[in-house]
């Protein structure tokens, strides 16, 4: 993955946050730093701190950094790495966030079982249904952010650490008023790696997303500036 990011037709810098993982990730990223000095960069944290917390200390590093396009990905292959260029693209057109989308002309997924890919599909159905978001792929983990979002947002007050991170994300960036557009994309089931799918993740989303809906009547929001 790092190697096709870094030979595609415009320039990314690539941060990867490793939770203690026991692959060898981290000391082959250590390895490659000294081919890519200055564009691969290593985040160490200690133990499984929830993938949610991941994505908020590489947006918090990425904003001290004085990145302006933010983007969060899956190094599984799942996400075609190609796509970063139109996610990019939308936002240099105009787009706060830019959402890497499964659903937004269908279902684009690629070799999942259909159980798998009907929970997911429904899911983003009930998340529009509670919450008024309209995006159709709510819990899309392949995005673009620009700056003025992750720091508008108020990334300590972000709860969830499982998928229902992506929503809260969504959502609370919507309830700003930020301008979300969503990206078709093709979605292939994970070439390498193992999903990180549990039932507790499962049951984080479904009730969390009422929970989340209901604070947010009495929640104050931050202003765009």
């Amino acid at each position: 993955m790092i190697r096709k990011v870094f030979s595609l037709p415009r320039d990314f810098h690539i941060l990867i946050v490793d939770d203690g993982g026991a692959d060898g990730t981290a000391d082959k990223v250590i390895e490659l730093q000294e081919e890519y000095e200055g564009l691969l960069h290593i985040m160490q944290r200690k133990g499984k701190q929830g993938l949610g917390t991941a994505y908020i200390a590489g947006f918090k590093w990425a904003l001290e950094k004085g990145y302006q396009y933010i983007f969060e990905m899956d190094c599984d292959f799942s996400h075609n790495p190609e796509d970063l260029i139109r996610l990019h693209e939308a936002c240099l057109n105009g787009a706060d966030i830019a959402v890497g989308s499964r659903y937004k002309t269908g279902i684009n997924v690629v070799n999942w079982p259909i159980g798998r890919v009907l929970m997911s599909y429904y899911a983003s159905a009930y998340v529009r249904w509670i919450t008024g978001l309209k995006v159709r792929d709510t819990t899309a983990g392949f995005v673009c952010y620009t700056a003025e979002v992750l720091k508008t947002i108020e990334l300590d007050k972000i709860k969830f650490k499982g998928y229902a991170f992506q929503i809260e994300m969504k959502f609370t960036a919507w309830k700003i008023g930020f301008n979300l557009e969503e990206v078709s994309i093709i979605f292939y089931d994970r070439t390498l790696g193992q999903s990180k799918m549990s039932s507790g993740i499962f049951k984080e989303a479904f009730f969390g997303v009422l929970d989340m809906k209901v604070n947010s009547w009495f929640r104050k929001f931050p202003r765009k500036a």
